[in-house]
């Protein structure tokens, strides 16, 4: 029995440090609606380097617009798969700062860590990868040093510390703090489902740089209508249940498979059913944006 203990412990070892690591690959992946034409982007990463220089520091974007809650969500929805297990997300979107809203560190079912106010920010996340678990960050232990009197930048005094933290290994997530139940606070949204030949979705994100508009409709389920390209598709675009637009337009593959300032319904780069105008701005010309209150049916001819 002696000659097998080594292994035995070495394999125990092995699979204690690997839980452990898990959230110890040193990157840390920033995200907020502060813009960069301040020192406040800046402050956050002096704080994490402060925790360790070892850190690899990123940034996923600080052009959220300003208290967008929504669109911090799904920007964490469109991002956070594509690295690493173990990876660090902070996510500062925080018109609530200094009230009850928690401060939360998710792990979800992919290894991934999201740093944040739950205020929403992580409704799509928690939905596409799982929650593991939640923990309320111990801002008694994972606070910045002598920030007690700060109550408006948690950003830099709590989140970019404690994120800094768990992906350094200084900490371990167990001790980012107690257990919380493994649910988040949601943004109520329009799911995407197909009823009988009627598909409904919502309108989680706008195409910014050229007004396309993105729907949470995946290929998958846009192809049990049997779509072909040049098929006319219907689409009904709503606010609250209000119309805003509605029109025919054929599914293609490219833009320009339309004349210039025609529209198209096309798969865009997640596989989502997706509208634009051929080297127009669709959004802007048909007053459409993006959340949970925006919506679309969608039918075949």
């Amino acid at each position: 029995m002696k000659k097998y203990l080594p292994a035995c412990t070495l394999i125990i070892t092995l699979v204690i440090t690997a839980k452990l690591t898990f959230a110890q690959n040193k990157i840390v992946v920033f995200q907020s609606d502060f813009g960069v034409k301040d020192g406040a982007v800046s402050a956050m990463k002096g704080v994490a380097m402060g925790v360790s220089p070892d850190l690899k520091l990123y940034d996923l974007t600080h052009e959220i617009p300003a208290y967008n809650i929504w669109e911090a969500s799904y920007r964490l929805e469109q991002t956070v798969r594509y690295w690493p297990a173990g990876t660090v997300f902070v996510s500062v979107v925080d018109p609530g700062v200094g009230t009850t809203r928690k401060s939360v560190v998710l792990k979800t079912k992919s290894g991934h860590f999201i740093v944040t106010p739950d205020n929403g920010t992580l409704t799509l996340i928690a939905a596409s990868l799982g929650i593991d678990q939640v923990r309320e960050i111990d801002e008694a232990v994972n606070r910045r040093k002598d920030s007690q009197k700060s109550y408006t930048f948690h950003g830099r005094d709590v989140y970019a510390f404690t994120g800094a933290r768990l992906a350094a290994g200084v900490i371990t997530y167990e001790q980012v703090g107690p257990l919380l139940p493994a649910k988040v606070v949601s943004i109520p949204f329009q799911q995407a489902v197909l009823k009988g030949k009627t598909l409904k979705g919502g309108i989680p994100i706008l195409d910014v740089q050229y007004g396309n508009v993105w729907t949470n409709i995946p290929d998958t389920l846009f192809n049990k209508l049997s779509p072909h390209y040049g098929d006319l598709v219907n689409v009904s675009i709503f606010n609250k249940e209000k119309l805003v637009y509605k029109g025919s337009m054929p599914y293609a593959q490219t833009f320009g498979e339309v004349a210039a300032g025609k529209p198209l319904a096309y798969l865009n780069s997640l596989l989502q059913l997706s509208f634009a105008l051929n080297m127009g701005d669709f959004a802007k010309a048909y007053q459409v944006a993006s959340g949970g209150d925006w919506s679309v049916e969608i039918r075949l001819n």
